[in-house]
């Protein structure tokens, strides 16, 4: 039995994981989340929570369903770079890709297909934490194309880490969509699904308690220089498209309010 299902079981030995009603759902207290995790993953997803992150594995395509993370001033300002890839340690070697040896699965990645060892959880964001080096575990990685991993993806990343330094604390989640078939990884001995995009939600809850979002979807194919007005959407387009419930701890009314609103004022004030 995995570990950290163990633990679920031994907190929860009542509650399914996946298969109740909202009302019955299993209620899960971390940082990193501001209204709720993202729920509807499959039953047999491994939930990892650590300092820095908290993601949901795939055992199916060897990824994150999603990845959540709280940001602070204090995480952002460190100088911690370096990319030393690891298998997540919490995870069967089953479960997920490796690095070894010799790249391991994400050899010849970008000669063959253009893609990088995209972090979820950027590590530019993380690098303040004595834990910063977890972000480099592939659960945290994803085969992101490298125009839109060093474009539109990274210019959003450096975007929200000037966000929390105005506003203190930033909530983000994210995770990859499949919604038509990729090229796999042309070295990966293990069975895996290479996403066709990605999803990204930004929240920050002012003095007031109202709730500020953002939301962005991205294609895998998104050109270097987009623009990220292009990508940006309604957290209920990110509902739809991910197949995920997000903010459900909220009221109704006020979950409705906010994952209806696209928030093209706010994306002026603080992204374009």
């Amino acid at each position: 039995m995995k570990l950290l299902h163990f633990y679920l079981i031994l907190l929860f030995p009542f509650l399914p994981f996946v298969s109740l009603s909202q009302d019955h759902r299993a209620e899960i207290h971390c940082k990193h989340w501001l209204g709720g995790y993202p729920y509807g993953t499959p039953a047999t997803n491994d939930l990892i929570i650590r300092d820095i992150y908290a993601l949901s594995n795939n055992d199916d395509t060897k990824f994150a369903d999603w990845v959540a993370y709280r940001l602070d001033p204090e995480l952002i300002s460190g100088s911690n770079k370096s990319r030393k890839w690891k298998a997540d340690p919490w995870l069967d070697p089953s479960e997920t890709l490796e690095p070894e040896p010799h790249h391991g699965d994400y050899k010849n990645a970008y000669d063959s297909i253009h893609t990088d060892r995209g972090h979820q959880a950027p590590l530019g964001s993380l690098d303040g934490s004595p834990f910063w080096y977890e972000a480099n575990y592939l659960s945290n990685i994803t085969p992101q194309k490298s125009d839109l991993n060093q474009g539109a993806w990274v210019t959003l990343e450096e975007k929200v880490r000037s966000m929390v330094n105005k506003y203190k604390v930033v909530y983000v989640m994210t995770g990859p969509l499949y919604e038509r078939e990729m090229p796999p990884l042309p070295f990966a001995d293990e069975p895996h699904k290479v996403p066709s995009g990605y999803w990204k939600i930004i929240l920050v809850e002012m003095e007031n308690g109202h709730i500020e979002p953002l939301a962005f979807i991205f294609d895998q194919d998104t050109p270097r220089g987009s623009a990220l007005q292009n990508h940006l959407y309604t957290i209920d387009d990110v509902e739809l498209r991910s197949h995920l419930d997000f903010l459900w701890e909220l009221s109704d009314y006020k979950e409705k309010a906010i994952e209806a609103n696209k928030n093209e004022d706010w994306f002026e004030i603080n992204i374009k």
